[in-house]
């Protein structure tokens, strides 16, 4: 598709990317054939802590949405549709009435810990995944909700419907509820093979079958912008908004299938979370691949996404939070040549429990260091070196046991994401795993939820 010069700024796609750190509304538009990217506004998205749980600031994040869709039309842009993608897991409860009965409850919330192996006390694990085809994860939705079960929340007793964080902005931009598919399938409460609800499973957490709605696919309308919405940003046409492969790495790993040509490639999408696997037809339900920590998740074109979910950047992230706190410099330009040069053996297993939310990450690597006989990082560059080198050699692990599990081995490794613009860490990596990496597309996301609203 070509545009003509004086329209190529008219007509725009709009991806609304948010990540468990900060959002960002980009457009999208064709020019001679190529897609081009404009990223009209950037926004934080933080955690609050309140009466002993973490939430999700959805207000704020909706606003912010809004602000963005309604920069995107000042700047002279026709919106063509709009599509919506998040992290996994974590959702909001309406009423009848279309109210949300409450913030959505972080994921790095502790009300789910001992969860799992309660549940699995009374479930067979192998039987469950072999079903489920999720990586258990004390995060994951099911856990989530179980907890809640458990505590007789009042919530569950009024709700009427489970949204997803994409699927919730979605609902209060058009007024229709429904699951997508992708982030629907980060829950561990699908069937995997028939790629939707496992009531049997629902029934027997003795939850609400009704809170589960309607599973669509990536590709559908989820409808268009309510009246009120279409005021509030300035427009008086109709804007469609699409079910995009909203669970972000869905959307992100979809463009790394387009680069495959023939190669057998592997994606690392490298955020606060890392999540490494491949593109596959089927799920993989195996025994195998329950015990190498694999999970199957939704993608787009009937593909599923099978993964490892590693904890991320998010340890350096905290790092940073914490350093910019007591005013030190966190400029990667200043860590990252500080890290290359430090000297500094110790080592962490990046999926240990004591980094998920700790007061002071400085201190959780340091007490683990020392419980593990190793000296701690001291300085700043100690730290960062620590945390990279951890994660390479976690990405090694990870695509060892792909490998295992595939017919033939992966090749290249595309690193997308921001992550990816860590050159340090994508060195380490491929000094790890022995193949090559590719370095981005560092907005995959956007381009992948652009790319669904335009098929």
């Amino acid at each position: 598709v070509h545009f003509r010069q004086e329209d190529k700024m008219k007509e725009a796609y709009l991806a609304i990317d948010f990540g468990g750190g900060s959002g960002r509304v980009i457009a999208g538009y064709l020019s001679e054939g190529e897609l081009v990217l404009d990223t009209i506004y950037r926004f934080p998205n933080r955690q609050v802590r309140m009466g002993g749980h973490v939430y999700w600031d959805f207000l704020s994040l909706f606003e912010d949405m809004k602000t963005g869709i309604r920069m995107a039309v000042e700047k002279g842009y026709t919106l063509k549709s709009i599509g919506i993608d998040t992290w996994g897991v974590d959702f909001g409860l309406i009423d009848k009435q279309g109210n949300l009965l409450g913030n959505p409850v972080c994921y790095r919330d502790s009300r789910t810990e001992g969860m799992p192996e309660e549940f699995f006390s009374k479930v067979d694990v192998k039987a469950h995944y072999a079903e489920s085809g999720t990586q258990v994860m004390a995060i994951n939705t099911l856990f989530q909700l179980y907890a809640m079960k458990k505590e007789d929340n009042s919530q569950l007793k009024v709700a009427d419907k489970l949204l997803f964080m994409p699927d919730l902005f979605s609902y209060y931009l058009t007024g229709v509820a429904n699951n997508e598919y992708s982030i629907a399938s980060t829950s561990e409460l699908l069937d995997a093979k028939a790629r939707t609800w496992n009531f049997k499973l629902i029934r027997e957490l003795g939850l609400p079958e009704h809170l589960f709605g309607e599973v669509v696919m990536p590709g559908t309308s989820r409808g268009f912008l309510k009246p009120e919405i279409k005021e509030q940003i300035g427009i008086d046409y109709e804007v469609e908004v699409v079910a995009v492969a909203s669970h972000d790495t869905a959307s992100a790993a979809s463009v790394v299938s387009l680069s495959a040509e023939g190669e057998k490639v592997a994606f690392l999408s490298s955020g606060t979370w890392s999540l490494l696997g491949v593109m596959s037809d089927e799920p993989i339900l195996t025994e195998e691949a329950r015990l190498a920590g694999f999970t199957n998740e939704g993608g787009t074109d009937g593909k599923i996404c099978f993964l490892q979910n590693i904890t991320g950047l998010w340890i350096l992230q905290k790092l940073m939070q914490e350093w910019k706190e007591e005013g030190k410099d966190v400029a990667y330009s200043t860590l990252l040549p500080a890290a290359e040069v430090a000297e500094t053996d110790a080592l962490i297993d990046v999926d240990d429990t004591v980094f998920q939310c700790p007061v002071s990450m400085a201190e959780a690597i340091t007490n683990y260091c020392i419980t593990h006989q190793q000296t701690p990082p001291s300085t700043q560059g100690e730290f960062v070196k620590c945390v990279l080198r951890s994660l390479a050699l976690r990405y090694k692990t990870g695509m060892e046991a792909l490998n295992r599990l595939l017919p033939e081995p992966v090749t290249k490794l595309y690193v997308i994401g921001g992550g990816s613009q860590n050159k340090y860490l994508n060195r380490l990596t491929e000094e790890a795993i022995g193949i090559p990496v590719v370095e981005g597309p560092v907005e995959a996301t956007a381009i992948g939820n652009i790319r669904q609203q335009m098929k």
